[in-house]
């Protein structure tokens, strides 16, 4: 990432107090998949299908009812309607904050971020929202895997972040053979697999296309990927709740400037607390898998859907 991380709150930082769910941020270069895997995990496009991708800052998904919002780099809040978005400059808008009732939103919530190789959008656009997220899940075409320009970029992403990250390499039905879905995967993994929790690889058209075929849906590499996702959300949120209630601890103890992941503060805070608290790693980079409880199991038996 090309810029430094801000020294103090952004105005368009949203108070949080109390428990929340992880956050995950859906990034790629442009047409690597992202928008098919929003609609497989949320089943609805977040705006209408007029808006070209690359006009669309980072949206923000989340569960509820309420209308969606733009939010502004001052942290003020307009109907997100069509109007108002096209008229809108990116360089003034943060995210768009969309609200939908899906089942996946329970679990955690999705930040889909803009594609990192768009000469029209500058990267602050995406990089300011990298603070929010506790984790991230990257599209890579399958056929044109791993490219110098997407690991360039991720070099550049905390650690902690990459630890709790999957690669998915998306496409897999343009690999005509299992061998060469094999060789993909090998390369890949040889020389990514220390920056990622998971490298996957899945078609998302076959996926999409399954409905009611569960050995097109297994075929098409979704089970596996619904497994890692969600096994990953169940241990960023056992591991935040873990830390809000040490920081609730401490805070009791010794009162202080609260940090962005907790309540809201003013003022400047350190370049470190711009990034959120994460758990600490087990190894240097990986981590281990959780075991998944029973309610993930058993969400997990066939879903042509996440929700």
């Amino acid at each position: 990432m090309t810029e430094a991380p801000p020294t103090e709150i952004p105005d368009f930082w949203p108070c949080t107090h109390g428990p929340r769910l992880p956050r995950i941020a859906l990034m790629g270069e442009f047409s690597a998949g992202k928008s098919t895997l929003v609609n497989l995990m949320v089943g609805a496009n977040p705006l209408p299908v007029q808006v070209v991708a690359t006009q669309l800052p980072p949206v923000w998904m989340a569960y509820g009812s309420q209308p969606s919002v733009i939010v502004d780099l001052a942290g003020n809040e307009v109907p997100c309607r069509l109007d108002e978005l096209n008229g809108m400059s990116l360089d003034d808008v943060a995210f768009i904050k969309f609200y939908c009732e899906e089942e996946i939103l329970k679990r955690c919530e999705l930040i889909d971020m803009p594609g990192i190789s768009d000469p029209n959008m500058a990267s602050i656009i995406w990089e300011r929202m990298m603070p929010f997220a506790d984790g991230v899940v990257w599209c890579s075409p399958a056929t044109q895997a791993w490219r110098q320009s997407e690991a360039a970029v991720w070099e550049g992403v905390d650690a902690k972040i990459q630890a709790n990250s999957i690669l998915l390499l998306t496409r897999a039905d343009m690999l005509l053979t299992a061998r060469d879905k094999a060789r993909v995967i090998t390369r890949v993994k040889s020389e990514a697999d220390a920056a990622f929790r998971d490298i996957l690889m899945m078609s998302l058209t076959q996926a999409r296309d399954a409905m009611d075929n569960e050995e097109l849906w297994h075929e098409s590499g979704a089970d596996e990927f619904v497994l890692a996702f969600l096994s990953l959300v169940e241990g960023l949120a056992s591991s935040l709740e873990d830390a809000r209630v040490e920081r609730s601890d401490t805070v009791l103890e010794t009162p202080r400037a609260a940090s962005i992941d907790g309540e809201c503060a003013t003022g400047h805070v350190s370049a470190d607390a711009i990034v959120p608290r994460r758990p600490k790693l087990r190894l240097s980079v990986k981590v281990e898998r959780p075991a998944s409880d029973a309610s993930t199991a058993q969400s997990l038996a066939f879903m042509p859907k996440f929700s």
